[in-house]
């Protein structure tokens, strides 16, 4: 029999959690089967996983066919109703090794298995070392949300949050550069609300500062997308302070208009990101920023979305992640009134657009500096802002090497 197929949808934490789930497998014997991992973000994303679902069964005809992720967790009816599904498991239960155990002995007992992802209070079960590329490692160290944008069906899909330890966070990456890492991301649904269930509440910045307290020879730390309205005094104070944290942060800001902001239910609104974004930069000057942004969200109008754009030169964002908004059964957002299909996805090629051009001017800007690259492979590795740089001369794959850059290419830098 052949080891399981795992098809990935989604975030980087659904990519973990494929990784996690592959080993669990591995070691319940489960064989000829296919697993895909789905994403619930936006209907797009549900819509290509019963795509993806039906390629799958179409190319292994045998195979048990086993779906689990966000959009299984919320709509477990839809899928175990496809002809070509033969099992559904929940965000809980894909992390549990007697459900592999179950899925590997006696298929046919159980075709749903997904409970209330609300009750669940512990995700530190299915640490995994080494996920990601040789040079670069993913960590998780929280899941689920304790809020409730109106436009996001993930906390039905992930719960509510939850938080590793940070003892078992230090642990972990000490494991991994001890197996030669040299760059270590934080990751989570939610990152910026790390600690809030732990004893004494400690705050993401406590972790940050831990981590390269206790772990000298992690050379680059990164943290992944986070809520800038809750980043607290000792994030800060790192930004300020570490080197070895990484001047790259991706924002969840999701739009630049207040009425809208307030109507998707965010924590913030405009100036609080533009405030956030000079600040780090006053503290960090080659601070770089990603972001989400939803175009056409429910009573969006020409003005509204120019605010919107705007926030992208006033906070200087280069890394953009546009979303055009399409509606999720379920979410407050999809009773709203809804925008034109056709100008929402007019607003987002503008969106786009704005995003090129930024990325157009900080490549520019960055002829003639000097980098430390991690290499990704022979020929690629990534500045300490993301950046891809490309080199002729083969480098040592996971190394960190010294970069002068010469120049622009297609997809990123060029580097002698």
């Amino acid at each position: 029999m052949s080891v399981p197929v795992f098809s990935n949808h989604g975030c980087r934490l659904n990519a973990y959690e494929t990784e996690a789930m592959k080993e669990l497998a591995a070691s319940a014997g489960l064989e000829g089967a296919v697993v895909i991992n789905t994403c619930a973000v936006t209907a797009e994303a549900v819509r290509k996983a019963r795509q993806d679902i039906r390629r799958l069964r179409r190319e292994n005809p045998d195979a048990k066919l086993i779906v689990t992720g966000c959009a299984a967790q919320t709509e477990p009816q839809t899928f175990a109703a496809m002809p070509e599904v033969d099992a559904v498991i929940g965000n809980t239960e894909k992390m549990q090794a007697s459900t592999w155990a179950g899925l590997a002995g006696d298929f046919g007992t159980e075709p749903i298995q997904v409970d209330d992802i609300m009750s669940v209070t512990e995700t530190a079960g299915h640490l995994i070392d080494g996920f990601g590329t040789r040079s670069r490692a993913y960590v998780q160290v929280q899941n689920g949300c304790d809020h409730r944008c109106t436009f996001c069906i993930i906390p039905y899909g992930r719960g509510n949050s939850r938080s590793v330890p940070a003892g078992v966070v230090v642990d972990q990456i000490r494991r991994l550069v001890d197996a030669g890492y040299n760059e270590v991301v934080l990751t989570g649904v939610d990152l910026t609300s790390w600690g809030a269930d732990l004893p004494a509440a400690p705050r993401l910045g406590d972790l940050v500062m831990r981590i390269l307290r206790l772990v000298p020879d992690l050379p680059r730390l990164r943290i992944s997308s986070i809520d800038s309205i809750e980043v607290d005094e000792n994030l800060m104070c790192a930004i300020a302070t570490e080197s070895r944290l990484m001047p790259h942060l991706h924002l969840s800001l999701q739009h630049g208009d207040d009425l809208i902001l307030k109507r998707m239910k965010r924590r913030h609104l405009r100036e609080d990101a533009i405030r956030f974004a000079q600040e780090a930069r006053r503290l960090r000057p080659d601070m770089t920023f990603g972001a989400d942004i939803i175009a056409g969200f429910p009573t969006e109008t020409e003005a509204h979305f120019e605010n919107a754009l705007r926030l992208v030169e006033e906070c200087d964002l280069t890394w953009l992640h546009v979303f055009p908004y399409s509606p999720r059964p379920g979410t407050p957002a999809a009773r709203m009134p809804q925008v034109d299909g056709r100008q929402i996805k007019a607003r987002a090629a503008r969106l786009r657009a704005a995003g090129a051009a930024q990325v157009t001017r900080h490549l520019a800007a960055q002829v003639g500096r000097d980098h430390s690259v991690l290499m990704e492979s022979p020929h690629m590795g990534r500045t300490e802002q993301f950046t891809e740089v490309h080199f002729e001369a083969a480098q040592p794959e996971g190394s960190i090497v010294p970069a002068h850059i010469t120049g622009v290419s297609a997809t990123g830098l060029n580097a002698a």
